[in-house]
């Protein structure tokens, strides 16, 4: 599954990793944040914690640990992390995800 062509015209994010590991895309407002992954390579997502997200895998597998409890998801699979709670992930290469973070400044839009 490719992403549309005008979602990949969304400006990218200025994230920790590099974009042959992931690339982004994103929607920012004061309410939120919406990102469009797309992941190149397998990568190993840390853990760590911050304000709410919600997701859902369009394709490929996460493997995602959320407060202590590891869950494989595939595509259509949702995940809500509350705020404050430890997370991390196991991400396949191909897989695309949508996030929505709370923080509406969580990452910034890259050369802004």
């Amino acid at each position: 599954m490719e992403l549309p062509e005008f979602i990949r015209k969304f400006p990218s994010l200025d994230i920790p990793f590099p974009d042959d590991v992931v690339k982004s895309y994103a929607i920012q407002s004061e309410a939120g944040l919406v990102v469009f992954f797309d992941f190149q390579k397998d990568m190993v997502l840390p853990p760590h914690s911050h304000l709410a997200q919600w997701g859902t895998v369009l394709d490929g597998e996460i493997e995602f640990t959320v407060g202590g409890v590891t869950k494989t998801m595939g595509p259509g699979a949702i995940y809500d992390i509350p705020s404050g709670v430890e997370h991390g992930a196991l991400i396949k290469a191909g897989t695309k995800a949508i996030d929505v973070f709370e923080e509406p400044y969580r990452y910034s839009i890259r050369g802004e």
